[in-house]
């Protein structure tokens, strides 16, 4: 028997970020978030928003794939880096499976600016555990 798959439900912090979702699946999340509202003292995307948007992509990717499986997904491990800045305008992230397991999941997440520059590659690992 194959269970419904969870669809992706924005949190606060989601909504404070301005984080829209464009496409969802185990395999594939995207969304958008706007620069401007989430910059650091300086005036670049602040680099704790990308790792946010990172988290929330990857993490709700892997909470789909558990939902097919009756389970829920726990964040277990999450590093990212930051290639380049960006002062304005939307960016994108994109999260792509590397592995749907029964009891592991990882994804990588690249965001990436207006133009497709690569601005920042999250990579996220999501433990899949029991419904409490």
């Amino acid at each position: 028997m194959t269970n419904p798959p969870w669809t992706i439900e924005l949190g606060s912090l989601d909504n404070k970020l301005g984080i829209v979702v464009l496409e969802q699946s185990a395999q594939r999340v995207v969304a958008t978030m706007p620069v401007i509202g989430n910059t650091q003292s300086f005036g670049l995307l602040h680099g704790g928003a990308s790792m946010a948007l990172g988290e929330a992509l990857g993490s709700w990717a892997a909470v789909i794939h558990a939902s097919s499986l009756g389970k829920m997904a726990v964040g277990l491990d999450i590093s990212g880096t930051h290639h380049r800045g960006v002062r304005d305008g939307v960016v994108t992230g994109v999260a792509t499976a590397l592995q749907l397991g029964k009891t592991v999941t990882s994804h990588e997440v690249v965001i990436t600016d207006e133009t497709g520059v690569r601005l920042c590659t999250v990579r996220i690992t999501n433990l899949i555990v029991d419904k409490r």
